[in-house]
């Protein structure tokens, strides 16, 4: 819309000049000849020549090419301006250039065409240019959220397997000491599984889901550990329908239980806390914790760097976590503004 308007006022305004030294159709057939001249060279440039040379990297040849398409469109117009000023007509409008032969009046209206070719051109280019460049921008962005829907999909799929295997190997221990355990387990874990399997592959899941699945996990490591661990959780949700990206804070249970102190002698608890108020989510868990007798693991500090990599990708600006860690004690807190 905005080239139609362009267009229309290039000519309505040539057609304006024109008419003060040359008949109604002399001047209307100038603009119309000026204008086609005009819009030919310019989209040529700018529809064809200039996206061209953005795809390819290749501004040099394009800014050589946008001095030959000037020099040509300013021999145009000086054309059109010599065929329809005829001696009579030149001594009238051109005072100057009254004893000019063609040839010399067709070279003086080249130059003098120059500014006004750039002029044109110049702003043709400049709103491809700017369409273009949202075009780019455009895929850039769409490129981006899918590389980080890849990065998320990926950090996801580090918990899924590893949570079910670490499960899996519970019960099967289980199943040699103690039947009725592992049955309570098993049925547990069914509803961790189906949670995984049908409400996990969407980007954001109501809250009260995510909580009942935290619950369901926390209730399985509670009977895996029985006597052996204090497991103390306070949970308070005020709008359950708010939004939360899933299995965001199953890392941070997950590492709580599986490097909480090992110490023969040492009190051994795993705290939580969760906190939603308005639209804020605090999040808090409380692990004791010994550099002595540590489980040994492959995967040390994963699931932390898992936790921060998401909170970059899927909460910037709009998290805080705080990792603390003592001689006995190691404690995460985590503070999300939700949708």
């Amino acid at each position: 819309m905005f080239l139609v308007f362009f267009w229309c006022l290039l000519g309505f305004t040539i057609w304006g000049q024109l008419i003060e030294d040359y008949s109604f159709w002399s001047a209307f057939s100038q603009s119309v000849l000026i204008l086609f001249c005009s819009t030919a060279l310019a989209h040529f440039l700018s529809d064809v020549l200039l996206p061209r040379a953005l795809r390819k990297n290749k501004m040099a040849l394009f800014a050589f090419q946008g001095v030959i398409v000037v020099l040509l469109l300013s021999f145009c117009l000086a054309t059109v301006y010599a065929v329809f000023s005829n001696p009579e007509a030149r001594s009238r409008v051109y005072p100057d250039g009254e004893d000019l032969s063609t040839l010399q009046f067709l070279w003086v209206q080249f130059y003098g065409s120059i500014p006004a070719a750039i002029l044109i051109n110049g702003t043709a280019c400049g709103l491809r240019f700017y369409q273009e460049h949202n075009v780019i921008e455009r895929n850039h962005a769409q490129l981006q959220q899918v590389h980080l829907e890849a990065q998320i999909k990926i950090l996801q799929d580090q918990i899924n397997p590893h949570l079910m295997f670490n499960v899996l190997n519970h019960i099967h221990i289980l199943m040699q000491s103690n039947v009725k355990l592992a049955s309570d387990l098993l049925v547990q874990f069914s509803d961790i599984l189906r949670y995984q399997l049908y409400e996990c592959n969407k980007e954001y899941v109501p809250l009260h889901l995510e909580i009942k699945y935290l619950k369901d996990l926390i209730a399985v490591e509670e009977t895996r550990w029985g006597n052996e661990l204090e497991v103390k959780s306070k949970w308070s949700i005020e709008n359950g329908q708010l939004q939360i990206v899933p299995l965001l804070l199953v890392p941070l249970i997950e590492n709580a239980f599986k490097h909480v102190s090992r110490l023969p002698n040492q009190k051994r608890y795993v705290h939580l806390s969760c906190k939603q108020l308005n639209n804020q989510l605090n999040f808090k868990i409380e692990n004791s914790y010994t550099e002595q007798y540590k489980a040994p693991s492959k995967n040390q500090g994963l699931g932390l760097e898992n936790v921060k990599k998401r909170l970059e990708i899927q909460y910037p600006e709009k998290h805080k976590l705080n990792i603390h860690k003592t001689d006995s004690d190691f404690t995460v807190t985590v503070v999300l503004d939700l949708k």
